[in-house]
């Protein structure tokens, strides 16, 4: 679990890495949302080769990529199933009563799944390619122009996903102790479901305790969130990140038009 990507900064030296967070948290929001959007293998296809290219221009072990998948295999799974058994349709393949798998929900099912693991890598490449104080530069400079709270908003937003490899390792000693101690996380799904509900309490105590030392930290550091700070290194728009943003910008367009005239 502790060798999760989700959440965690690959270093490398790329041109992914040295790009503006502003350039990729733009192009991933306008990615996620035409990707939810399209509903055709070919557009599927663009974006998945797409994220591919990105995932070897960013030097990135592609292993370390699909480990992100680990974390929603079980929604996957689940949401496949939905989808082949309650989609209606004309080409049934297999009936039982009132079951029935249809081409259309095979098709359908398979559609999702795409888009969901196209989606969760192209997130997961967000975050190995940005360290969480660019991440944090990034998600402030954004939302600086609107009346929202920028800088805390970007705080909280850090901490989150610096937490989950955090959780995740804190997780697996816990399970190690219990293991160490005679419990047993294997046999069947129903069994092992079970054997994780004595594991929620520590890990809930634990991650009371970490939040609240990291609040007193702060504290005696005398943060007061982004009332008269400077940064060490402010960002700055290069030709390159204008290059950048203005070809990711117009891929996403090419799969909005895929999807117009498909």
């Amino acid at each position: 679990m502790s060798r999760m990507p989700m959440g965690q900064f690959y270093p490398a030296d790329s041109p992914m890495h040295r790009l503006d967070p502003r350039v990729k948290l733009v192009c991933l929001t306008v990615f996620v949302m035409l990707l939810l959007f399209t509903t055709n293998w070919l557009g599927l296809g663009v974006a998945a080769a797409g994220v591919l290219l990105l995932v070897g221009v960013a030097r990135v072990p592609f292993r370390v990529l699909v480990r992100s998948l680990r974390m929603v295999f079980y929604i996957l799974a689940f949401a496949m199933l939905i989808n082949v058994f309650l989609t209606p349709g004309e080409t049934v393949l297999f009936s039982v009563g009132f079951v029935q798998i249809a081409t259309e929900g095979m098709l359908r099912a398979a559609l999702m799944a795409s888009r969901l693991v196209i989606l969760v890598m192209a997130s997961s490449l967000l975050t190995l390619t940005t360290s969480p104080i660019k991440l944090t530069d990034g998600i402030e400079a954004l939302l600086r122009p609107t009346p929202l709270p920028a800088h805390d908003i970007a705080m909280m937003m850090t901490i989150a996903l610096r937490m989950i490899p955090t959780l995740a390792e804190e997780t697996e000693k816990i399970m190690k102790a219990q293991k160490a101690r005679g419990a047993s996380f294997s046999g069947s799904p129903l069994k092992r479901a079970k054997a994780f509900l004595p594991i929620l309490v520590p890990l809930f105590v634990s991650s009371f305790k970490r939040a609240d030392e990291l609040a007193t930290a702060m504290e005696a550091r005398c943060y007061r969130g982004g009332a008269n700070r400077t940064k060490l290194y402010p960002l700055h728009m290069r030709r390159v990140d204008w290059f950048a943003l203005c070809a990711g910008l117009l891929f996403c367009g090419g799969l909005a038009f895929l999807q117009i005239i498909w």
